[in-house]
């Protein structure tokens, strides 16, 4: 049996700590662009998160091993799942069994183009890919952008292919690129933009000239795990392509034994508006909750007597698949923060006089707190018949909560009210928003992570552009997000005593 294994070098091509000097009022947003340039892909976000936790003191568990002996009060972990999501945690001095979580949960994925499994495709001498859409993205904003790859390779570590690494791959030059037809040929253009989803936006790789379509050199994938009359990987996606990724990743092309690739616009996010208000980036919903989410929770155990009193553990969940549902195994649908808060009820501290009972993950689910965080709609002023009067969130404003009687949204009375307990111990400005009658709602992880019978609230920053390939939101925003979310991992725990109901 071959064994397969993550990549090492997961590491970021940054430093995402580093920064300008404390004067900047803007320097958390600059610190979200460093992260969000290196984190093309969930896999990416991921590996990132990964880093910025192992430079502050957390330690990587497996999933696959047992933890008693390895987890201990007062101590710093995470794990991963599938390279594409990630939960990390801190234990408080005086955790007991059957204490609470209190979570920030957030999702590392976006809507975005996909290759296909079989990507091959040439017309009238232009090397094309075959691609699919991922969520529901505003694929308009798609055409004419400097587009390139990223994403997971799985590559045989020598070419007797007895062992396997799942790798990370980033092309940081444009390589794609989905044109429009020009004016002169549609004089409708401007009038509606309309498109055929599977025609009209195949991304051009190429011309296909002698040179540039010629067969590998390396011959074809000599080695596959499917049926023997299967295409290989040469046969079902351009040979160039293939040779790109063979050299950004130091391998033999038949070495390439899958991938999943995503499409990304190569500009880098930028701080833009007059007075440097805005973010102008890609994939703000919802890696702008995911950076928020890690720079709180390792804000919150930077000194270590933080921890000392606490008998609760502070955690992060950070899904991917949101975009699609979440019903993945590494999605909010899964199993993935349920076991874990199991695994942590039941760990049995080394105290003689504890007696372990059968309740302790109910008793730990009655106790935990989930804040739910996403982007939110913001004010745009173009459009004010979209919005209800009186829930126009504005830019720079703070965080808003997120309301929905149809339970598209999670929050309710009591986990509204404390959240606003723990803003106004931040020093956080909150705002609320909900849908006009007239209009749909979408969602988020919040109602579903509820329903294991979590107190949750669904709150985010608001944003222009939502599911564009370039989104804007403030830059003030970043700082009172991560402000909010460390004082809650920090003093939930005594503000939760304020209000009880049962």
């Amino acid at each position: 049996m071959t064994a397969m294994h993550p990549s090492t070098n997961d590491k970021p091509q940054v430093s995402l700590t580093s920064g300008p000097s404390l004067s900047d009022d803007i320097a958390a947003a600059r610190r979200f662009l460093k992260y969000v340039d290196a984190s093309p892909t969930p896999f990416h976000a991921t590996a990132n998160t990964a880093s910025m936790l192992e430079e502050a003191g957390f330690i990587r568990l497996k999933e696959q091993q047992a933890w008693d002996g390895q987890v201990e009060r007062g101590g710093k972990y995470f794990f991963t799942r599938n390279q594409s999501a990630i939960v990390a945690f801190a234990v408080g001095h005086d955790f007991k069994p059957g204490s609470g979580v209190h979570v920030i949960g957030a999702h590392t994925d976006s809507p975005n183009f996909q290759i296909k499994p079989v990507s091959k495709r040439t017309k009238e001498n232009f090397l094309q890919c075959s691609v699919e859409t991922y969520g529901g993205g505003i694929w308009a904003s798609w055409f004419d952008r400097d587009l390139s790859l990223a994403g997971r390779v799985i590559v045989s570590d020598s070419e007797s292919h007895q062992s396997f690494t799942a790798k990370l791959v980033h092309i940081k030059r444009p390589i794609l690129r989905i044109p429009t037809l020009a004016i002169h040929l549609d004089r409708t253009v401007n009038e509606a933009f309309k498109f055929n989803l599977e025609d009209n936006t195949l991304p051009i790789l190429g011309l296909a000239t002698e040179t540039l379509n010629k067969k590998s050199e390396a011959g074809p994938n000599n080695y596959s795990n499917e049926a023997v009359d299967s295409p290989t990987m040469s046969e079902k996606h351009h040979s160039v392509l293939l040779e790109l990724l063979a050299s950004e990743l130091g391998c033999k092309v038949n070495q390439i034994q899958d991938f999943e690739l995503s499409l990304y616009d190569t500009q880098p996010a930028s701080i833009g508006g007059i007075a440097n208000e805005f973010i102008h980036s890609p994939r703000l919903d919802n890696q702008m909750s995911c950076f928020c989410a890690t720079e709180s929770l390792i804000n919150s155990v930077s000194d270590p007597s933080s921890l000392e009193k606490s008998s609760s553990i502070r955690a992060i969940a950070l899904f991917d698949n949101e975009e699609v549902g979440s019903v993945s195994s590494h999605g909010a649908e899964s199993n993935m923060l349920i076991s874990t808060i199991q695994r942590l009820a039941s760990i049995v501290p080394k105290d003689p006089n504890f007696s372990p009972t059968s309740a302790l993950l109910e008793q730990s689910i009655s106790k935990s707190f989930l804040l739910s965080s996403d982007m939110a709609h913001g004010f745009h002023p173009n459009y004010p018949s979209y919005y209800e009067e009186s829930h126009r969130p504005k830019l720079n404003g703070g965080p808003v909560i997120k309301t929905n009687v149809k339970q598209r949204y999670a929050s309710t009375g009591p986990t509204t009210f404390l959240v606003r307990r723990v803003a106004k111990s931040a020093g956080v400005p909150l705002q609320s928003f909900v849908v006009k009658n007239t209009s749909p709602c979408g969602s988020t992880i919040g109602p579903m992570l509820s329903k294991l019978g979590i107190r949750t609230v669904d709150l985010g920053n608001p944003q222009l552009s939502m599911h564009s390939i370039r989104e804007t939101c403030g830059t003030k925003d970043v700082e009172y997000k991560i402000k909010l979310f460390t004082t809650f991992l920090d003093r939930f725990e005594e503000i939760d005593q304020e209000l009880v109901v049962d």
